[in-house]
């Protein structure tokens, strides 16, 4: 019986470890996770913060667990400095969801950015051709740099955020990392980014009402030297989230409408995330959240929305990629100043939707950038393929890998 017992315990033991392995930042079970670190209960166990490792490299982040709720999106009439289309405010119900412990760094960004080569590579070689009819399932990845000085200004240290992507390659980035990880990563949803940045509060700021505490938690105008500054150094909100206002403004998946929250705060309170999502129907405005290093701190503020703008754009909203030389101009950069100070952030959410639903947050969503794609990968100025959890053994086995 003990021998038994001890083989028993062994194999739990390794069913438990496969498990985390499979789901991690999830321990199944009814008691809490032993330790200190913030643990949030869901049916079935506990979700935790984890580290996930980019797979084929030594790259890795930290995704913190942030606990559904609801809260009051938008900010108060009242509120100094704000703008129309931060109202009218109304209740979010938010599901539970891991959020990126800080901003995508260089580090990270830099690994998809090599797929462009790595993935004509493969091609050139015969390995992962994408087959007629399953262009929808590839990755594409993003063109060389036509002038890195540029997106490079301020560093390119690898503790830095990345910048000057555009929606359309921050949502593919999300694609090649679930297809590598097997998890689903996406960019957040408009509300789920201010329910994360609040971490409870109601105040212009997670800091409080005071803007003089924001150098506490920001990079903004007033202490960045106009620059962006490595992640995670300054002090996180409540939920253990840092840079959430300032160093650089945030991509979420929403587009900006005139009318702001009007549809929104008409359907019935509360109003599910999913339900609250203004899903593009055009090329520009797209939402940023959070301001970024070269932003006052009332553009930093939990609230506040800033619209991207893109080809069309007028003397006052001018174009992103004004320098581009290509035509069609680039899918995946921007060249413009504005954009120094335009990154992105993960969610991996709890639930995850089916496989078929997927798409709508990592593809193109308007039939121009799909054109511009195609037009690109054409020319053979980017590339596609199918990344899946195979793609680093596959890459290694056909001595391409490190």
């Amino acid at each position: 019986m003990p021998h038994l017992s001890s083989t028993l315990a062994a194999v739990l033991s390794c069913l438990a470890m496969t498990a985390a392995a499979a789901n991690p930042g999830f321990v199944a079970g009814e008691s809490r996770p032993a330790g200190d670190a913030p643990a949030i209960q869901v049916p079935g166990g506990w979700m935790v913060a984890y580290d996930e490792t980019i797979p084929g490299t030594d790259v890795t982040f930290r995704m913190i667990p942030v606990p559904g709720g609801r809260f009051r999106m938008g900010s108060p009439d009242a509120e100094a400095d704000r703008s129309a289309d931060e109202g009218p405010a109304f209740e979010v119900e938010v599901a539970p969801f891991w959020m990126g412990r800080c901003e995508v760094t260089w580090a990270e960004y830099k690994q998809y950015m090599a797929a462009c080569d790595l993935f004509i590579a493969l091609q050139s070689a015969g390995v992962r051709q994408v087959a007629a009819g399953a262009e929808a399932d590839a990755v594409t990845a993003p063109s060389n740099l036509y002038d890195p000085t540029t997106t490079f200004t301020n560093g390119e240290d690898p503790s830095q955020p990345a910048v000057t992507m555009t929606p359309f390659a921050a949502r593919q980035y999300t694609k090649w990392l679930s297809g590598l990880t097997g998890r689903f990563y996406r960019l957040p949803c408009e509300s789920e980014w201010e329910y994360a940045c609040r971490a409870g509060s109601s105040a212009p700021w997670h800091a409080g009402d005071d803007a003089a505490a924001l150098a506490d938690v920001a990079w903004f105008t007033d202490n960045s030297d106009d620059t962006t500054h490595p992640v995670g150094t300054k002090e996180p909100n409540a939920w253990g989230l840092h840079d959430m206002h300032g160093n650089v403004a945030e991509w979420v998946i929403d587009e900006l409408v005139d009318d702001g929250y009007a549809r929104q705060a008409a359907l019935p309170q509360p109003v599910a995330a999913a339900d609250a999502i203004t899903w593009p129907a055009r090329l520009y405005p797209r939402v940023l959240r959070g301001g970024a290093y070269y932003d006052e701190p009332a553009a930093c503020r939990s609230a506040a929305r800033r619209g991207s703008r893109d080809a069309g754009g007028t003397a006052d909203d001018p174009d992103w990629k004004d320098v581009d030389p290509n035509l069609p101009k680039s899918p995946w950069w921007y060249t413009e100043a504005p954009a120094l100070g335009v990154g992105m952030r993960l969610v991996r959410p709890l639930a995850e939707p089916d496989v078929a639903a997927r798409g709508r947050w990592w593809d193109a969503d308007i039939d121009s950038i799909r054109e511009d794609v195609a037009s690109r990968l054409t020319e053979g100025r980017g590339a596609r393929a199918i990344v899946d959890l195979q793609f680093p053994a596959d890459v290694k086995a056909a001595g391409l890998g490190d």
